[in-house]
């Protein structure tokens, strides 16, 4: 396996994006959802990453880039249609011992970004280890068909449900054949119908009187 799957925790760490363009700007959207401290360094913006940063934690600084733009930053990001330049800000993070990407460049990364699909707390990747970015967003519309918005709010119930168990001094190790019961009974798809009652009728079999939607502070 050419790459090691992992997820990052970057929320409230200075992140650095070099370019400020059309790709730099998504990657920044993507930065700030996640909840990072992101520099754009560029000497120019569009008028979206402009606007972004009246209201999210992005400093833009009109300007070359330098070297010590790295300093205290977790993670560099670069976005700009130069890949000479691009190899060179990649070589002086890989100096700086940086987690780095170069945007379309998989060869001068340490790491890649997979295409994703999001619902609620459920991320879905894909990746093709940098051979075919054009197939994993492929795939990406493909899953976002398949998984709806019911997923997010049916991982949102599971997460509520593990909290009250937790906090009823249940044993974690438990839990497990729990909540597999919860899932072949259907919990899902009386979520994505909206059945309350049926919703609440499998948790008080599964999990005992006392266990509802409401109760356990979600509403459906």
């Amino acid at each position: 396996m050419r790459y090691y799957p992992v997820s990052l925790d970057i929320e409230g760490k200075s992140c650095l994006v070099v370019g400020g363009g059309a790709v730099g700007t998504r990657k920044v959207e993507t930065l700030v959802r996640c909840g990072a401290k992101v520099t754009v360094v560029s000497k120019a913006f569009t008028d979206e990453l402009t606007a972004m940063a009246t209201a999210s934690p992005i400093a833009l600084e009109k300007r070359a880039y330098t070297p010590t733009d790295m300093d205290g930053k977790f993670l560099v990001i670069v976005a700009t249609d130069d890949q000479a330049f691009n190899t060179r800000v990649s070589e002086d993070a890989e100096k700086a011992c940086k987690l780095c990407n170069v945007a379309d460049y998989p060869k001068a990364c340490n790491f890649i970004l997979p295409s994703i699909v999001q619902r609620g707390d459920m991320t879905l990747s894909i990746s093709t280890s940098g051979k075919s970015p054009a197939f994993a967003k492929w795939m990406r519309r493909k899953l976002e068909t398949e998984f709806g918005e019911e997923y997010g709010e049916f991982l949102s119930l599971m997460g509520l449900i593990r909290q009250k168990l937790l906090a009823e001094a249940h044993e974690p190790e438990a839990h497990k054949p729990l909540f597999e019961a919860l899932i072949s009974g259907g919990l899902l798809e009386r979520v994505k119908a909206g059945d309350k009652q049926g919703a609440d009728a499998l948790l008080s079999e599964v999990l005992g009187e006392g266990y509802t939607c409401e109760t356990v502070g979600f509403l459906l």
